[in-house]
């Protein structure tokens, strides 16, 4: 049987409904597809439904013209943050009992869900937890450019506190286990991005390198703690097939830069694949009909794809 693949449109307010409307004319072949969202935006794709949000009734439906259908919705960040929320539930309890094999999230807008009682720094911890509790990873896929973030939604003041031997180590070991299930790499090479200027130095720019990256690189048998400025550049070479990175600017900054409005993100660690496509809500444009779909489109054809692998 076919593998079964759940969308999300996302934020009521924002492109999501646009671009999964866009990607479902044309979706990958092979899945089946099951769309999640509000029934306004959603009842005209050709596709199977679950309706969510009731709430989403009293917000503002507009339409905008143009070749796809593109609907959103205008009102309080609040109620989009219950529609949000209240889809990425769903999602996850049909891919828990096996009813969908994979599930692409549409944009979400932190705030929104802060509003609306769902207090996480983002998709990646959230969905952890719904899964019961799980250690999970965000990987950031640009074509053959694969990045980790050891920490995620932290200020930076925060991130020399926050790493640790052990964290990046257990964040390596996630991502091997991903490169060797999802892409089929035997013997996956992975390299670990230095904190500090030039790696530290010899600890001149600081210790974090010498004293917390350094002994994890040697526990995964990893290259580095290499510099920012040449680790991306040489795993783009095909030196390295999954860069480990401390913090998320630097980490998500190479990924942009390397394919934007093509990368995925995608979660490890869950017991059940999860893509996205590595943009936000863009409010600025919701409505208008000109929202890029190609990060949505790798997304999806990146779900299909492991839960193809998965499925073997």
């Amino acid at each position: 049987m076919p593998p079964r693949i759940a969308i999300t449109v996302g934020d009521p307010r924002g492109i999501g409904p646009e671009i999964v409307g866009k990607i479902l004319q044309d979706p990958p072949d092979g899945p089946e597809y099951l769309v999640i969202g509000p029934e306004q935006l959603i009842s005209h794709l050709p596709f199977e439904h679950i309706y969510v949000g009731e709430c989403a009734a009293r917000l503002g439906l507009h339409e905008a013209h143009g070749p796809v259908p593109s609907l959103h919705f205008e009102g309080p960040a609040k109620e989009a943050g219950i529609v949000t929320a209240l889809q990425i539930e769903k999602a996850v309890s049909l891919a828990l009992n096996d009813s969908v094999q994979a599930i692409v999230t549409g944009p979400a807008e932190k705030r929104a869900l802060d509003l609306a009682g769902y207090h996480y720094p983002g998709h990646t911890e959230w969905l952890g937890e719904l899964a019961g509790g799980v250690e999970t990873a965000m990987m950031l896929v640009a074509g053959n450019l694969r990045v980790v973030l050891v920490t995620t939604h932290i200020p930076l003041h925060d991130v020399p506190a926050s790493i640790s031997t052990e964290l990046v180590v257990r964040k390596g070991c996630m991502t091997r286990t991903a490169l060797r299930d999802w892409w089929r790499i035997e013997e996956p090479r992975l390299a670990v991005c230095a904190l500090n200027p030039h790696g530290g130095e010899g600890g001149l720019f600081g210790r974090e390198d010498n004293e917390i990256l350094e002994p994890a690189a040697r526990e995964l048998n990893a290259a580095g703690p290499l510099p920012a400025d040449t680790v991306f550049v040489r795993a783009l070479r095909g030196e390295f097939d999954a860069v480990l990175t401390p913090y998320h600017d630097v980490g998500m900054t190479a990924v942009k830069v390397a394919g934007f409005g093509k990368g995925v993100n995608v979660t490890l660690g869950l017991p059940f694949v999860r893509t996205a496509p590595d943009h936000g809500t863009a409010l600025d444009i919701a409505g208008k009909g000109i929202a890029d779909a190609g990060s949505m489109r790798e997304a999806v054809a990146a779900a299909a794809r492991f839960a193809s692998v998965r499925a073997r």
